[in-house]
């Protein structure tokens, strides 16, 4: 199946990117703020329009590499490079009301030698007292301005015209059928996501895992602001990993950017199949990755935790680290323990088969005959308190593993963790999170 256009919307920082793109795509998905540098890496959107697919992909905002620019800037530029560099078509957003800038200037003069075309687009012309202004932009070369106001909506709707007008009429298109195909892989496809505080590793971690730089890596905690996600062909099949901003106690959000963020990351571990808890073992478990445990845990998401850091650990440094993941983790079923640097790779090339038997836990379905064994095993060991008992137990359903319980009266929730705990040991559930429903068969 042909890939679809790629359209790439990059400039300088600030100039309201961002907010084109979420007008563009009919949703508020990428972080908007009225300040520079929000948005930091590539994030990518899927578009219909007068019945044509295509991908945009938001962009950091471009500066200039010199000895004046951060090394975190520097990452930002590159990773807008190389959306230009993959584009079938670049929307280069300028600001009316400020004019040409130095940077836009620079940015032009890459885009003019580029293979594929790019439309200017003058961005906050709110009113039509500002349109005259869109002019100006002829000198950078690149054809007559396109003029929006993003915030607003003015303008986008024939800028949308013009871009899927500009896809060659033999562009091989997705059909509604192979849509659908492709919804269904989707939906069927494992997500991991990479969660964790912020300034861990963990988009380190996705780009070793992905052999490229697609996030941006620097020692700035909360680089990444949005949660990303690619797949990655593997010997399990195609695995979609989730790169997620760092999540702070909402206590310490005080800013709207954050707070955005830490939505896309509930989100990205309530859609997850696996997550991948990144914890820095230089600094230990802290109450923050206990808080972050316990929400995994509750969306009945399996999880992984990963040590990362490893080899900056003393011998002594490691056995008290292992010993803080029993006890401060310890509500979490045994859950499997990775020790890696993601900065090197050691120790990475473990995920998959940890993945492996994760997922095949996860979709485990257990004949009805081995839990009511297990069950009554259990009661005669250990019976309920007050004549309570289940009377017959069943697996109703899988991802994560589902069963339910038919009971005579009500039983204690430390008695139902009690069977809980020996379905998981003697069902060989490992880390696997179990639910349990409870029937009263009288009721």
């Amino acid at each position: 199946m042909s890939r679809k256009p790629i359209v790439a919307v990059v400039g300088r920082p600030n100039v309201g990117k961002s907010t084109l793109v979420n007008r563009l795509i009919g949703s508020r998905k990428a972080i908007v703020e009225e300040r520079p540098g929000v948005t930091r890496d590539r994030n990518d959107f899927e578009v219909d329009w007068a019945g044509v697919d295509f991908t945009l992909v938001d962009t950091g905002g471009w500066l200039p590499h010199t000895g004046e620019a951060s090394a975190l800037d520097n990452k930002v530029s590159e990773q807008s490079e190389h959306a230009i560099d993959a584009a079938d078509l670049v929307l280069f957003v300028v600001d009316v009301r400020v004019g040409i800038a130095t940077e836009d200037a620079l940015i032009a003069e890459k885009l003019r030698t580029h293979s594929s075309p790019s439309f200017v687009v003058a961005n906050k012309v709110d009113d039509p007292a500002h349109e005259a202004a869109i002019w100006e932009f002829m000198s950078l070369g690149l054809g007559e301005p396109k003029p929006v106001s993003a915030l607003h909506g003015r303008g986008t709707a024939d800028l949308l015209d013009a871009v899927v007008s500009n896809f060659p009429l033999g562009e091989p298109q997705i059909t509604e059928e192979e849509d659908w195909e492709d919804d269904e892989e989707s939906s069927s496809m494992i997500a991991v996501a990479i969660v964790g505080r912020p300034n861990v590793g963990k988009s380190t971690l996705f780009n070793t895992l992905l052999g490229a730089e697609r996030s941006v890596v620097h020692d700035e905690a909360g680089t990444t602001r949005d949660a990303i996600d690619t797949v990655i062909d593997t010997d399990l099949g195609p695995i979609r990993f989730v790169d997620t901003a760092g999540m702070r106690r909402k206590a310490r959000i005080n800013e709207d950017t954050e707070y955005y963020s830490l939505i896309r990351a509930l989100e990205a571990i309530d859609k997850a199949d696996i997550a991948l808890l990144v914890i820095d073992a230089t600094v230990g478990v802290t109450h923050q990755d206990q808080r972050l445990s316990e929400r995994i845990d509750a969306a009945g998401c399996p999880i992984v935790v990963v040590l990362n850091k490893w080899e900056l650990l003393d011998t002594d440094d490691r056995e008290y680290i292992v010993d803080q993941v029993e006890i401060k983790l310890g509500f979490l079923a045994d859950p499997p323990l990775m020790k890696i640097s993601a900065l090197s790779g050691k120790g990475v090339h473990r995920l998959f088969p940890i993945l492996s038997e994760t997922i095949s836990g996860y979709h485990r379905r257990v004949p009805t005959r081995d839990v009511n064994l297990v069950i009554s095993k259990a009661q005669i060991a250990h019976p309920a308190p007050g004549g309570a008992r289940v009377l017959y137990a069943t697996q109703g359903a899988t991802e994560p593993p589902t069963f339910t319980f038919f009971v005579n009266k009500k039983l204690p929730k430390t008695y139902i963790r009690y069977l809980e705990n020996q379905l998981r040991s003697q069902l060989d559930l490992g880390s696997v999170p179990v639910k349990i429903r409870v029937r009263n068969r009288n009721t």
